[in-house]
């Protein structure tokens, strides 16, 4: 085959191989679908929304103090992962788990010109990850009070069972495009090795290309078949005449 592949050879490689290409590509399709809903552990996730703000109980709206705002947003972010909140949430919910794996299973979410930020709870129960999310943001609100003299911090919107009862994670449509798109990948890669691999000669073009040789001329395939069948009809054309 040659080194460089033009249009042309590229699609006879791929339309020789149409069928195992398609048939690849369905497979993995499938597998991706079957591990996704009978191998993978549905996990539920649960968000509030916390507000900061400057001062106490006092909402500053000048941009100087959203500016401070959104500095302080950064701070907290990374204060409510902090060991003495996870250890205090993981007390008073009786998880039996550490402040490590309680920290995997919180996600802080900022926007840099926001004074809020989510925080986002995700674990294999949805009544379970409500009851995280909004136990460690009275917490951290507590331990802001406590340990930086402010009260400036806001629950604006704890989560809710009802909207938590859908999983959002496996994807089942997101793993089955991946698997497809794996798949399609595969067999296109397989279908080139093959080619690559088969050293067979079927054209001209293979002749003078593989050994260099000129076509001086071509024989023409004849059908045995249908050469006697001609033959007879000629011939039984012959006696009716006679």
């Amino acid at each position: 085959m040659n080194k460089t592949l033009g249009l042309k050879e590229i699609y006879i490689i791929l339309r020789k191989r149409l069928w195992m290409i398609a048939a690849i590509t369905v497979t993995a399709g499938v597998i991706g679908a079957i591990a996704t809903h009978f191998f993978m552990t549905p996990m539920y996730g649960a968000t509030t929304r916390i507000l900061v703000y400057q001062g106490n109980g006092k909402m500053l709206y000048d941009s100087n103090a959203v500016q401070t705002n959104v500095d302080l947003v950064t701070t907290y972010s990374e204060l409510i992962n902090d060991p003495s909140i996870l250890n205090q949430v993981i007390q008073n919910l009786d998880l039996n788990m550490s402040a490590e794996e309680l920290q995997s299973r919180l996600t802080v979410e900022t926007n840099e010109k926001s004074q809020i930020f989510s925080l986002t709870a995700k674990t294999e129960r949805a009544d379970l990850s409500v009851r995280i999310v909004n136990n460690a943001a009275k917490v951290f609100k507590a331990q802001v009070r406590k340990m930086l003299k402010v009260d400036n911090v806001s629950l604006l919107s704890p989560a809710i069972l009802s909207a938590s009862d859908a999983p959002v994670s496996p994807s089942l449509p997101k793993n089955v495009m991946i698997a497809v798109l794996l798949g399609l990948l595969l067999s296109v890669g397989l279908a080139f090795l093959l080619a690559y691999l088969d050293q067979t000669i079927k054209t001209e073009e293979d002749i003078e290309q593989r050994l260099g040789l000129p076509i001086v001329g071509v024989i023409e395939h004849m059908d045995d078949h249908s050469g006697r069948s001609d033959r007879s009809s000629r011939s039984g054309h012959l006696r009716h005449r006679r």
